[in-house]
């Protein structure tokens, strides 16, 4: 009896290391949880980062896009608003040459004395609404020759005069701003031939006296 006691308790050292080198492992394999763990954390950190990288690229992308799409209106704004003046201004022109051989007919009517009654009323309405779109007339007499502003119909020579000018208006000239619509048509005088090479010698004598007087 008492060796078979003996020999069931000699298998019990062998469980217990056993159960020793169990425990051991363990011990060692419950430290590298938290490390997992940590690698996990770390992970989703960096995809976070790279998720908001890639949202502020876009943001900034849409930004540069609208930016462009803005600039883009406000020149076709300029653009259409430029066209439409641009279309104003030649319906504008249009209607008012065709208007000038009428204004001619009122401007003949008043030098005859004709200009009466309610057909004054009428071209003195008529010219004010024609002002106001911005038609302007041109041409005096007396004034020096613009062959850019005058076509001279008419020549003549004149002592009256030092220069060519305009000694009379036989049509007035329109304008819109700078663009000229019609000409005005004039009679020009120049210098006498020769006036001028006369005076020229005068002058010189008149000086002479001048400095003997001296």
């Amino acid at each position: 009896m008492t060796t078979e006691d003996t020999q069931g308790f000699a298998s019990e050292p062998g469980d217990a290391s056993e159960a020793g080198q169990a425990a051991g492992t363990a011990d060692k394999a419950a430290p590298e949880a938290p490390a997992t763990e940590a690698d996990a954390g770390g992970g989703k950190d960096g995809g976070a980062a790279a998720e908001l990288a890639a949202l502020r690229r876009q943001l900034a992308e849409r930004t540069a896009d609208l930016q462009r799409l803005q600039a883009e209106y406000q020149n076709y704004r300029k653009r259409v608003e430029r066209d439409r003046m641009t279309v104003r201004e030649i319906a504008v022109s249009n209607v008012l040459e065709a208007l000038i051989p009428v204004l001619d007919d009122i401007g003949r009517a008043r030098e005859h004395g004709e200009l009466v009654g309610g057909f004054k009323q009428v071209a003195e309405s008529l010219e004010t609404v024609v002002a106001k779109l911005g038609l302007q007339q041109f041409g005096k007499e007396g004034e020096p020759f613009d062959p850019t502003v005058h076509e001279a119909l008419m020549h003549s020579y004149s002592s009256d005069v030092t220069e060519t000018t305009c000694v009379q208006i036989l049509q007035p000239g329109y304008r819109i701003g700078e663009r000229i619509i019609r000409p005005a048509m004039v009679a020009v005088a120049e210098p006498q031939p020769g006036t001028q090479s006369t005076a020229a010698p005068e002058a010189e004598d008149a000086k002479g006296d001048g400095a003997e007087e001296g």
